[in-house]
């Protein structure tokens, strides 16, 4: 066997996500499964970094396949990566291909992951951005929002911003950077890098973030809203549109 890393890009608006699903929906993993089969002849699943949800993008996802060594494989990593961009939708490409030990896992070896969610504050909307912004047309407090992203930095207990009902034994996370980019009445971004996130985490707190730029909470109440370990006391999921997973580092 020969194995291969993948770092893919993909626009995930047209996705239900990246894993696939019974029932046949589009998927991200689905529609890289399917053309590797087309160009190797190979059935294989593909395994993923993380399981991006339902219109969430990627500028870095990590991938890792294995294809049988026979000659008849035919594929360096280049020639693969050039293979599969010909036959994959427009919405998804590989952007990088690399050969990898079979054990590589880019789920478990991952060492942080670093996600960033783009937010588009003015008063009118934006049709070039409706599939990668959060429209929020209320002017937002940019310096109370990184205050309370300074209260979330490192190793903390995020249950309050996990989706309930997720079965997941160790709820603690370290959060090595979230920083609130740009400017008000424009366009800023929210960078979150940690060694892993919970279901909709990321989205959780930036949705938390706005309402304390909208007034709505104290940045010191992030403190408080931790220590609950309650998901009520978080604010609203930010759509997931806005969210896009830039890096992997190993």
């Amino acid at each position: 066997m020969i194995a291969f890393r993948l770092v893919l890009e993909y626009d995930g608006s047209d996705f239900a996500g990246w894993q696939v699903q019974a029932g046949g929906a589009r998927t991200v993993q689905g529609c890289l499964e399917a053309a590797v089969l087309r160009v190797t002849g190979q059935p294989v699943r593909v395994s993923g970094s993380g399981r991006t949800d339902a219109g969430v993008h990627a500028r870095g996802q990590v991938a890792a396949l294995a294809l049988n060594d026979a000659p008849e494989a035919g594929f360096d990593a280049r020639g693969l990566q050039r293979a599969l961009n010909g036959v994959l939708p427009p919405d998804v490409a590989v952007i990088d291909a690399a050969p990898a030990s079979l054990d590589f896992d880019p789920r478990r070896d991952a060492r942080s992951k670093l996600y960033v969610y783009s937010i588009w504050n003015a008063r009118e909307r934006s049709p070039l951005r409706v599939r990668t912004h959060w429209w929020v047309p209320q002017a937002l407090d940019l310096a109370a929002m990184s205050g309370a992203a300074r209260c979330l930095t490192g190793r903390h207990d995020f249950t309050s911003f996990q989706t309930s009902g997720t079965a997941v034994k160790n709820t603690v996370r370290t959060v090595s950077r979230l920083d609130v980019l740009g400017k008000s009445r424009g366009e800023l971004v929210i960078e979150v890098e940690g060694d892993g996130f919970l279901r909709h985490m990321v989205r959780n707190i930036v949705g938390t973030l706005v309402e304390v730029g909208r007034g709505r909470r104290t940045p010191e109440s992030m403190s408080a809203v931790l220590a609950a370990r309650d998901r009520r006391r978080a604010g609203a999921t930010a759509p997931a549109r806005g969210l896009t997973l830039v890096r992997v580092r190993y």
